[in-house]
């Protein structure tokens, strides 16, 4: 990818040659690049933000005993077992504006007064995009939650109940302190799987309208059907963001810091 970068590639794949930094002055002065890395960094803390919390939600439920708690969990893994692409396709559809289930409910319920174009523009087709990247993101992010509350010593709580602790009390000094190595790993493989997500708004808006819920990495598929020296160079530039936003979040969150 460095090296493509450095060339002037066209969309048929012929190399004109070697092109210094030119791919990448012509990507920095793309006046569509701000709005797409704007978008991309409020993708990526929805959907990522959304998924923590639901997943730590989900993971607690999960943990205790319950009827139906085997059948729950085997449900939770369907959309991880599905393919992303079908998933998004078959959302885009129940959003149709024609032919789509969430219209014709919400126009018999009396909800809305003529149907809705959900993807057709950025201001309604976003919303849905970060639901579905949520979707698709708790089974893998409640499992490994879950993997880790199981992890707790029994022990632990029934010393907690001997010395008077509370619940709440119990929960923030010796659950959210021993899950912090699980949260971490789910949160940092999150956060470079939903930066890097590509699957869920090709197969809802491929990016559109125009590039309006294109995120970098849609983007840089766009460039590359072009201008492959300059989808190459976004590619890069993706690259350096994601390993610098991870690295910083190692650091303040002291990866490596025992207590």
């Amino acid at each position: 990818m460095v090296i493509t970068s450095t060339h002037r590639i066209n969309g048929l794949g012929i190399d004109f040659g070697f092109n210094g930094v030119g791919r990448y002055t012509k990507l920095f002065d793309d006046p569509r690049l701000g709005s797409v890395m704007l978008w991309t960094v409020l993708w990526t803390v929805l959907v990522v933000g959304f998924t923590m919390v639901i997943s730590l939600a989900l993971a607690q439920l999960y943990n205790q005993n319950f009827p139906g708690r085997r059948v729950t969990r085997w449900a939770l893994i369907i959309p991880w077992a599905a393919s992303v692409i079908v998933t998004s396709i078959g959302f885009r559809w129940m959003l149709d504006e024609v032919a789509g289930m969430l219209n014709r409910l919400m126009l018999d319920l009396g909800l809305i007064p003529s149907a809705q174009n959900w993807t057709g523009d950025a201001a309604h087709a976003k919303p849905w995009l970060v639901f579905v990247a949520v979707f698709v993101s708790l089974p893998f992010t409640t499992y490994t939650l879950l993997a880790g509350l199981q992890s707790v010593p029994a022990e632990v709580y029934e010393a907690a109940r001997v010395d008077g602790a509370s619940t709440w009390q119990t929960y923030f000094r010796i659950t959210l302190p021993l899950l912090r190595p699980s949260f971490l790993v789910a949160l940092v493989i999150n956060l470079i799987n939903v930066f890097n997500s590509f699957p869920v708004i090709w197969g809802m808006t491929q990016g559109g309208p125009n590039t309006d819920t294109s995120t970098s990495t849609v983007f840089m598929y766009i460039l590359g059907q072009t201008d492959v020296g300059e989808s190459a160079a976004m590619s890069v530039v993706n690259f350096a963001v994601v390993i610098v936003m991870v690295l910083l979040f190692l650091r303040v969150s002291r990866w490596n810091e025992e207590s």
